[in-house]
């Protein structure tokens, strides 16, 4: 078999399909649906999401039909996360992958896309140091993975938090995680580079970090007018997002005013900046994960754990302050800096900060489909949409934390392709304690 063939095959492997018996969640916000059925066509699109009483006949002649008994489990959009690092293991410094051989790299990162989808991630946007050749390997079937929105590399100034360089110049990640930019023509042309590489969205930081080895989240990066001409040339080449790095409140507000696309982090927003991002449509994605499963002294150096536990209670307050202020949240974890493949255990972070366990999915649906520009095809489980879909044991919307064990995602469909099952018509599993 060719190549060619092999990837045609990975690309077309679907048949129609039939969930039945499934607890309906559309991803709209909509009330449940219980002894609810989708229906799939042979070219993965939603033909029917309902009621079983009111499912339409089907046609006369049809081809072959995979049905699928989802026991009463819980039937939910295939989820997003849009802030991963999927190029690197958790916890690696982005100099240091965790193989030198770039083979070895390769595959090390094909597992974390199929890893990351078998947790019920169905597409996923990364945000530094993943080449665009992966979103091509994922569209043409030679690796398994979400669907991908990559901005290859990030766009910093020196000595910032996208600054990876030693003090004699050498770049720890050979090129492949930033871009350094200075001055307002430099910024221009570091879109122009990390575009023609092929980036979907253009990642800048606004803001130094908690990982960085030379500032503080307080520290200012790009300057506004900088990240102006970031928003400017990204507009002039597509319309293309920019989603800012931004963890104090100085750079937070720079950038809603810079016109970013989304807020990653925002651990710093105040009053002032939740009423901009609000009149701005400015979208936050908060990265709990992040910012509370991965606090380890013993593993992290002491400046980084230093940041951490200072900003926890920062955090806490104002994304339950955002969250309580109706802010425009998407659902990003920062994988690699929280681990890969337990993607959906942000959810549990923002229903602990009061969000509404619904709200918690639309987040992780319908909204972070608006934010990539896919809510006309993903997010929810309506006719016309695109067949991603996963079922849950138990009901998340009592225990919500159940989405968060990828051994409780017993199936996932992506573009109407069965990517993990099948599904036995077992009863729903209880979380064990």
């Amino acid at each position: 078999m060719t190549d060619a063939t092999t990837h045609e095959t990975a690309k077309t492997a679907r048949t129609a399909l039939r969930v039945h018996h499934a607890r309906l969640i559309d991803g709209t916000g909509a009330s449940p649906v219980d002894d609810a059925v989708v229906t799939v066509d042979a070219e993965g699109t939603i033909t029917y999401a309902g009621p079983a009483a009111t499912e339409p006949p089907g046609p006369g002649a049809t081809p072959p039909v995979r049905d699928i008994d989802a026991g009463g489990r819980t039937l939910l959009p295939g989820f997003f996360d849009c802030h991963v690092h999927l190029a690197y293991a958790h916890r690696a410094h982005p100099g240091r992958r965790g193989e030198l051989d770039p083979v070895l790299v390769t595959y090390d990162t094909a597992t974390r896309l199929r890893e990351t989808l078998d947790a019920g991630i169905t597409t996923a946007r990364d945000l530094g140091g993943l080449s665009a050749g992966y979103r091509t390997a994922v569209e043409t079937g030679r690796i398994v993975g979400p669907r991908l929105h990559t901005a290859v590399r990030i766009i910093g100034h020196t000595g910032g938090h996208s600054d990876f360089r030693l003090p004699d110049g050498t770049d720890l990640t050979g090129g492949e995680m930033a871009t350094l930019a200075d001055t307002v023509d430099e910024a221009r042309l570091a879109v122009r580079e990390v575009l023609r590489a092929g980036a979907d969205v253009i990642k800048i930081c606004a803001t130094g970090g908690m990982a960085s080895p030379y500032d503080q989240p307080e520290d200012e990066g790009l300057r506004e007018e900088e990240i102006r001409a970031v928003v400017d040339e990204a507009r002039r080449h597509g319309g293309t997002p920019v989603a800012a790095h931004a963890q104090g409140t100085a750079g937070i507000l720079n950038a809603i005013r810079g016109g970013v696309t989304s807020i990653e982090h925002g651990y710093g927003l105040d009053e002032r900046a939740l009423e901009l991002a609000g009149e701005r449509g400015v979208f936050v994605v908060p990265t709990l994960s992040a910012a509370f499963t991965s606090v380890d002294k013993d593993t992290m150096p002491e400046y980084q754990y230093q940041k951490k536990t200072r900003w926890a209670g920062i955090t806490k307050e104002n994304i339950s302050r955002a969250i309580e202020r109706g802010a425009r949240i998407a659902l990003g974890t920062d994988a690699a800096i929280a681990p890969h493949g337990v993607n959906l255990t942000e959810l549990g972070h923002l229903v602990a900060l009061g969000m509404d366990p619904m709200a918690a999915i639309v987040a992780g649906t319908r909204a972070s489909a608006e934010l990539l520009g896919l809510a006309d095809r993903l997010g929810t489980l309506v006719p016309g949409r695109t067949a991603d879909l996963i079922l849950c044991d138990g009901d998340p919307l009592t225990d919500i934390g159940l989405l968060g064990e990828p051994a409780n995602i017993v199936c996932v469909v992506q573009g109407g392709v069965v990517r993990k099952g099948p599904v036995l018509p077992a009863a729903p599993a209880v979380r064990q304690p």
